[in-house]
């Protein structure tokens, strides 16, 4: 069974111009795997992503930095973790299916980034009130 269409809604939204950009990004960037039948697109996306995520990640942890989040450590393991996921995703790609590492991306995207906004993220957007 599949996961629902990767989608970005402004129930996600932090009120973080910035940072609500790069979520849409990710979250644009995973939908392009949806329904990809051509290998090196989807390795091109799958890749894209790979990317956008650390660059994403750094952008946020130094916004965090700056504003003196006091879970910042916790947070950055948070990141790592998703980073790993990704990390050998893009690794065993090659050995899968484009119906397999588009199934793997939506649930990175659907269930684990859409979560860590909601709750993680959230946390933070307190302090960015401030």
């Amino acid at each position: 069974m599949t996961s629902p269409t990767i989608e970005w809604s402004p129930a996600l939204a932090l009120g973080h111009a910035a940072i609500d950009r790069q979520h849409q990004k990710l979250f644009d960037l995973a939908a392009d795997m949806v329904g990809d039948r051509d290998q090196v697109r989807a390795m091109r996306t799958l890749a894209a992503l790979s990317e956008y995520v650390i660059v994403h990640f750094r952008d946020e942890e130094k916004l965090l930095a700056g504003i003196g989040y006091p879970n910042l450590a916790a947070h950055k393991r948070l990141h790592d973790t998703f980073r790993t996921r990704l990390a050998k995703l893009y690794g065993n790609a090659g050995g899968m299916t484009l119906d397999q590492i588009a199934e793997e991306v939506r649930l990175l995207i659907n269930e684990w980034l859409t979560q860590h906004i909601m709750v993680s993220d959230r946390e933070y957007a307190k302090y960015l009130q401030k």
